[in-house]
């Protein structure tokens, strides 16, 4: 299977059950050239009466759009009555991966190709109606606002986005850089919606960052796997190997995936020469293996990983441990195993179809979709990770009772304040803790959380989280692959 170039979508408003980033969207299979989209697309000759198209078929069609175009009691844009046709056929193959971009979609895509893209940075799919997150991206407003990985976004600015299309929820979540957008989410756990502010921003583009931890043990985070990874990733683990590295971790953490050929090209470095980097399997059940061309490392190598780890995230994690004896750790991955390839040019008016077009399967043959692939060593992170941040439309007081308490009495027990209970009943032990956090951070003492107090609580919580020291995940990853 030959692939190239990049899939990335951004700004993509898109049709129905697609699957979209509300900034920054991957699929596993980047754009494929026109010579080979066209043929795959168009029928030949000998192929009229099975593929395409057929005499009656062509006629309704066109019968319906005339009736439209004529009797219809106001006036139509033909060429949104025929994006929308085209769309439903996408959408009547409810998959979330396969879609139909009109041309301004597509020149978003583009433009995301050349990595230029701005919003709140989280990948959004829609199930069963409903707008849900795979993934908060690394360093985005989204990841810093809180955003986990299956909260389902319910409304932006006031504005519900139940039953609308993933073209128009798209739509109402992006906007211009610097500008405020107010999520609804309903997460697990949560009997009430949260309210989730952030600011839209450019997302950065780069991928890969690199560290060296305790022990000689090196530290590779992987936010996406876009056209440039692969180098970047061989750069950076040449420098940690120079640097007298003795072991690898590799973070995938909320990495929504990306391109296929660029992660066997990272995966194969460390699978031995002929291992089974990935399997991919035809809707006729043919497989296909992709084979290493490495030497593999003497080293050992973990990868970290949780539920906002999809796609080609799981290909590495399913590579590296089943050809490579890698150690996964952390949490069960999203579940992401089908291929899609976009193309281009074929329909030659700049819009575009990305379709699912495969499964890819691990190198022993597991298909992961809807599953996840589970931990050898499973940690869970420190509740304070999964605090929703507050968002205060009034001063919270002894004896409310809501959301908003609950994510400040989590934050409180997580910063080491001592309170009872974190059900969102703000009783007297509650009070006390406020009153000590105010205390030690120079604020007036009243035991209610007023926006000053709120706004330093968060400020708390988010240094927390970002001091590595209570990263229990990344931990206990540098301590396996201390391991000799």
């Amino acid at each position: 299977m030959q692939f190239k170039g990049r899939t990335v979508l951004a700004f993509v408003m898109l049709t129905m059950l697609a699957s979209v980033l509300a900034t920054l969207a991957l699929a596993d299979g980047p754009l494929q050239s026109d010579k080979s989209s066209i043929p795959t697309l168009s029928a030949s000759e000998g192929d009229g009466e099975r593929y395409g198209l057929q005499k009656n078929e062509l006629t309704k069609l066109n019968a319906v759009l005339e009736l439209i175009e004529t009797k219809y009691f106001r006036e139509v844009d033909r060429d949104e009555v025929v994006d929308g046709a085209i769309g439903g056929m996408m959408a009547s193959l409810e998959d979330p991966y396969s879609v139909y971009m009109e041309k301004d979609a597509a020149t978003h895509f583009s433009e995301a190709v050349e990595g230029s893209f701005t919003g709140i940075g989280a990948e959004v799919t829609m199930e069963k109606g409903k707008i849900v997150v795979v993934s908060p991206i690394k360093g985005s407003p989204a990841e810093r606002s809180g955003l986990l990985a299956k909260d389902v976004l319910l409304s932006v600015d006031g504005m519900k986005l139940d039953g609308l299309n993933l073209q128009e929820a798209v739509a109402k979540i992006r906007g211009p850089k610097g500008t405020k957008a107010k999520l609804s989410v309903q997460r697990a756990g949560y009997p009430e919606p949260i309210q989730v502010v952030l600011t839209r921003e450019d997302i950065d583009v780069e991928t890969v960052y690199a560290s060296m931890q305790t022990d000689g043990v090196g530290l590779i985070e992987v936010r996406q796997f876009s056209l440039h990874t692969a180098e970047r990733f061989k750069q950076e683990l040449e420098r940690l190997e120079r640097q007298g590295m003795t072991g690898l971790v590799i973070d995938v953490r909320n990495n929504p995936g990306g391109v296929l050929p660029v992660v066997v090209k990272i995966a194969e470095t460390f699978l031995p020469e002929g291992a089974t980097v990935v399997q991919v399997e035809n809707r006729d059940g043919k497989r296909e293996k992709t084979v290493s061309e490495g030497k593999g490392k003497a080293y050992p190598v973990t990868v970290l990983m949780n539920g906002g780890s999809a796609s080609a995230s799981e290909i590495l994690a399913g590579a590296l441990q089943e050809s490579a004896g890698a150690k996964l750790v952390g949490e069960t991955t999203f579940g992401k195993g089908t291929v899609q390839v976009s193309y281009n040019k074929a329909l030659g008016d700049g819009s575009l179809v990305k379709m699912t077009i495969a499964k890819w399967l691990t190198p022993k043959g597991n298909w992961i979709h809807e599953s996840g692939i589970k931990p050898d060593i499973e940690v869970q992170p420190p509740e304070l990770y999964k605090a929703a941040r507050l968002a205060l439309a009034e001063t919270l007081k002894q004896d409310m009772l809501g959301d908003q308490v609950k994510s400040m009495q989590m934050m409180l027990h997580g910063l080491g304040y001592a309170v009872n209970r974190e059900d969102g009943y703000f009783d007297a032990k509650t009070a006390e803790a406020v009153r000590k956090f105010q205390t030690e951070h120079n604020l007036p003492v009243t035991g209610q959380v007023d926006k000053a107090t709120g706004e330093a609580l968060e400020r708390a919580a988010v240094a927390w989280i970002q001091d590595k020291h209570h990263d229990t995940q990344l931990l206990e990853a540098i301590k396996a692959a201390g391991r000799k």
